[in-house]
């Protein structure tokens, strides 16, 4: 049997190509992706940031922003939920002219010790969603750029914050995170699981732009009942993240 998520195609070139439908842009080499509504709009008010363009999707705006951040210049866009979306939104800033990339979300913890705010800079991701498989050949992970994963790395060490390095499980259905597959996942070496990563990592990998996410510890799936741990209200964390992902993205 035959399934269609797993023939992959290798053309290069798409039906509807972004660089052939989007223009470039004037846009910064760096770019922030970041999944904090309430961020993005404080950074926004406070930064005086600016709309460079304001692309539409069928659920709305969806515009990418740019401030200064230590003398370069910097996007930052809201990273859509999912890998689809996500996934979308990236190739348009792809088109649009930016090569560089750090995306900062949260995520559920599959082991205890990963607490409320710890970072996690994700070294490879499972490929539990649809997306990664329409950018790269059928397989089990989709690893990090190495060099980008150095550089979020040198990045928390210099700004002294705990953190550690670790792979994650992306899956399009976190409703269907059953016990079972939670095991499986943390025998696989997974400490932690989300929604975009895999599909992030692997239409970066396919486009060749410059890309690594960090990932801080949310509701708590390691025990025997979850935990929310009231993970969406660390406004404080969230806001932290965005500027350390900023460090990192204009230092690649």
């Amino acid at each position: 049997m035959s399934y269609p998520i797993i023939e992959f195609d290798p053309e290069r070139e798409a039906f509807i190509e972004p660089s052939k439908v989007i223009s470039s842009l004037d846009m910064p080499t760096y770019c922030v992706l970041c999944f904090f509504k309430e961020v993005l709009e404080k950074v926004t008010a406070e930064h005086h940031g600016k709309i460079i363009v304001n692309h539409k999707w069928e659920d709305g705006p969806h515009p990418i922003y740019e401030i200064e951040h230590k003398g370069k210049r910097l996007a930052y866009y809201q990273a859509g939920i999912g890998s689809a979306l996500s996934v979308g939104l990236m190739e348009e800033a792809i088109a649009y002219g930016c090569t560089k990339f750090i995306a900062c979300g949260g995520c559920g913890a599959l082991e205890k010790e990963i607490t409320v705010g710890r970072l996690i800079c994700v070294s490879a991701a499972v490929r539990d969603e649809g997306a990664s498989y329409h950018y790269l050949p059928p397989s089990r992970e989709v690893q990090a750029n190495p060099v980008v994963l150095e550089s979020m790395i040198k990045v928390m060490k210099d700004a002294r914050v705990p953190y550690v390095v670790g792979k994650t499980w992306t899956t399009d259905a976190p409703y269907r995170e059953t016990k079972g597959r939670i095991l499986k996942m943390k025998a696989e070496g997974c400490i932690a699981v989300e929604m975009e990563a895999a599909g992030l990592m692997a239409v970066t990998e396919f486009r060749k732009p410059d890309f690594g996410q960090i990932l801080y510890g949310g509701d708590d799936l390691s025990g025997a009942k979850w935990d929310n741990r009231g993970w969406q209200n660390r406004s404080e964390i969230r806001e932290k993240l965005f500027w350390l992902c900023a460090d990192a993205v204009t230092s690649l």
